[in-house]
């Protein structure tokens, strides 16, 4: 009698977990998708701390403009959203990117100086990766986490190294990797992108702390129809840039560790992989010549370790 009692509240506990999981899982894809609109987004860093009494902090950065922001793929387990920037209510520019992906068995780390390594992970119940990637959708970082649903709050918060921000790439040389603690929380005006982030000097020595920043990046929702010059934008374009991503995703899944080279013959790394889309786009190459310059063009960058 009391191993059919136990057996029997054993199940029940199971479909009560399961149940509280699967509403958790809902409540979590509704929090990514709430991402997706029309933004106007204001980008603010200040750095805040160093522990050398000499170091002399740099001024705040302050951006903004209008972002469409959109699923651009769905399936079991993975949402990807796509950022897309207007500039003077006329240019759009490919922006990140982030691929939400629940429970899986890996994730892409950086490790500084272009190198990225494959971990093995045993996530916990209900945790998502994070792969935020370039503008070419080359991997950036990626941090593995819960979302949190309490107290009328919705927010994922996680740390992950990443190589330099594009606003200090070309500017410091005083530190060589960035510790980036992200937390994304919904707002009832849109969301928010909040940073707290070590710059870090990796050498053979270790690593140094050289200053820490506060990163406060709001979106705030505006009418749709304020970025559909971006929605027609991706319509003409997302055939390239879906081969892009399945180029990249087809040859980084048989790498452990890699490294990826920011240039190639003397020019950033994204500016060949516009140009091909511009020559395909303008009807100067067809599709399958374009998919074999991305692949030559990957081949190229990735260097195996």
């Amino acid at each position: 009698m009391l191993k059919s009692w136990l057996q029997t509240s054993l199940i029940a506990a199971g479909i009560l977990y399961g149940s509280h999981v699967h509403a958790q899982a809902k409540k979590d894809i509704e929090a990514i998708k709430s991402m997706c609109g029309c933004y106007e987004v204001s980008f603010n860093f200040a750095e805040t701390f160093s522990p050398d009494k000499d170091y002399r902090f740099h001024d705040n950065y302050q951006s903004g403009g209008l972002e469409w922001v959109q699923v651009i793929e769905e399936s079991k387990g993975k949402i990807v959203l796509q950022h897309l920037l207007i500039v003077n209510d006329s240019i759009i520019v490919k922006h990140w990117r982030q691929d939400w992906l629940y429970e899986p068995s890996s994730l892409i780390a950086y490790e500084g100086a272009r190198r990225f390594r494959k971990q093995n992970i045993k996530p916990l119940k209900g945790q998502w990766v994070q792969l935020v990637a370039q503008v070419d959708d080359s991997p950036r970082y990626a941090g593995i986490a819960s979302w949190v649903h309490a107290d009328g709050r919705h927010y994922w918060e996680s740390s992950a190294y990443s190589p330099l921000p594009r606003r200090e790439f070309t500017k410091r040389k005083d530190y060589n990797i960035m510790l980036r603690r992200n937390r994304h929380e919904i707002t009832p005006y849109g969301w928010v992108h909040e940073q707290d982030n070590d710059k870090i000097l990796r050498t053979e020595a270790g690593d140094r702390l050289i200053a820490q920043e506060k990163g406060w990046n709001e979106y705030k929702r505006v009418a749709d129809e304020r970025c559909r010059l971006a929605q027609e934008w991706w319509q003409k374009h997302e055939d390239y840039w879906k081969m892009v991503r399945q180029s990249w995703h087809k040859y980084l899944a048989g790498q452990t560790a890699f490294e990826i080279a920011t240039t190639y013959q003397e020019e950033p790394l994204y500016k060949h992989f516009f140009e091909i889309e511009k020559a395909y786009t303008a009807g100067e190459i067809d599709f399958d010549t374009a998919r074999q310059r991305v692949n030559n063009l990957i081949l190229a960058v990735v260097k195996s370790l």
